[in-house]
């Protein structure tokens, strides 16, 4: 399934956006899990920066 997104995102307009995953830990469980977006390259430091 990741093929198909990373194929979809070089053509057309989809260069102006990437896909970007960051560790996430859980309060309850203290396990850790990924969150995934795909966002507009102009937005990746405020993915990183903001902390949910």
């Amino acid at each position: 399934m990741a093929k198909k997104v990373v194929a979809t995102l070089k053509t057309g307009e989809g260069h102006s956006f990437t896909k970007a995953i960051r560790f996430v830990k859980s309060q309850k469980t203290g396990a850790y899990t990924f969150q995934e977006e795909i966002i507009n390259k102009e937005h990746v430091k405020d993915f990183f920066a903001n902390k949910k």
